[in-house]
């Protein structure tokens, strides 16, 4: 999923906080900024002032006004006429200091957004890059029903008819809470984590089979609903006619294993659906297991160590 935020955005979004305002460049206010597919391929959002590798917002502090002043005119114009090819998102000068009146015509002629604000450049670096970082991360939407379930972010997998929304309905009225159904979208904001939010349309929705679309928040208190949590394990629901039967080790251990979202390995722990299981305690329980193993403790590891243990006292 491709998305993309354009300077007048960008200013919008940030100038009540930064109290920004503008110098030049407004009519460049429809120059964009689109996502890439992966982390590693993020160019850099915002930073201070780099011609060799420039930055999508540049900002402009004491000292990058003061080394752009040391230069002698043909260099001092040769650098700014660099620093507007590259075209950058934005300019911004910090601390509301005088901007250069060649700067400013530069970026007047180009239509390149200029700004002033008199917040210190590290505060402007701090919230240009996080508002960046999170409207252009890689994003995905997958099928399913996300909850937190003890403090845990767990998404709830399965067939059509598997029982996902079900499931969901009696986790809340066991104290959980509803983050997004059918839907949910999941934002990789670092490496390691994906913030998963629910789409406006379907905000504190939760379709169930014979009641139709049921408001969680309504039914059961703002206390049933979050608005993003942070993707740690998904419970996929198998029908027992399209899973093997589990056989061998796997009694001891679980079906376990990992989905690939993003750029991440997300566990996942796979669960029959059967007349006559309790879903909830399994996905309850399921949860339990997942909080013990990142914690190190493998009740499954543990067991085949004692019956090791066991088995070599008995020959001895």
């Amino acid at each position: 999923m491709t998305t993309s935020i354009s300077a007048g955005e960008l200013f919008e979004h940030q100038r009540d906080r930064l109290s920004l305002r503008w110098l030049a460049g407004q009519a460049g206010e429809r120059r964009s900024v689109e996502s890439v597919d992966t982390l590693a391929r993020r160019p850099s959002l915002a930073g201070y002032l780099n011609a060799i590798y420039p930055n999508k917002v540049q900002i402009l502090g004491t000292e990058e006004l003061s080394w752009l002043d040391a230069l002698d005119s043909r260099l001092r114009w040769e650098t700014i006429a660099k620093i507007i090819q590259f075209r950058p998102l934005a300019l911004v000068i910090s601390k509301d200091q005088a901007c250069p009146e060649d700067l400013r015509l530069a970026a007047e002629e180009s239509d390149t957004p200029l700004w002033v604000s008199p917040r210190r450049g590290h505060e402007l670096l701090n919230h240009m890059q996080y508002h960046l970082a999170r409207t252009l991360a890689p994003r995905i939407t997958l099928h399913g029903v996300f909850m937190e379930i003890y403090s845990i972010g767990v998404l709830i997998t399965g067939e059509s008819g598997s029982g996902k929304s079900e499931l969901a309905l009696e986790l809340v009225t066991r104290g959980h809470r509803l983050v997004a159904d059918d839907a949910p979208e999941f934002t990789q904001i670092a490496p390691d984590v994906l913030d998963g939010t629910c789409p406006d349309m379907l905000q504190d929705l939760l379709e169930v089979r014979g009641l139709g679309v049921l408001n969680i928040r309504q039914m059961f208190g703002d206390t049933a609903v979050k608005n993003n949590k942070y993707l740690r394990l998904i419970v996929h629901l198998a029908k027992p006619m399209t899973e093997p039967k589990p056989m061998g080790l796997e009694r001891l251990t679980g079906d376990s294993g990992v989905r690939r979202v993003l750029d991440l390995d997300v566990p996942m722990i796979t669960l029959p659906v059967m007349p006559g299981r309790n879903l909830a305690v399994l996905t309850e329980a399921a949860t339990r297991l997942h909080s013990l193993r990142m914690k190190g403790l493998d009740p499954a590891a543990a067991f085949i160590a004692r019956h090791s243990n066991f088995l070599e006292r008995g020959d001895s």
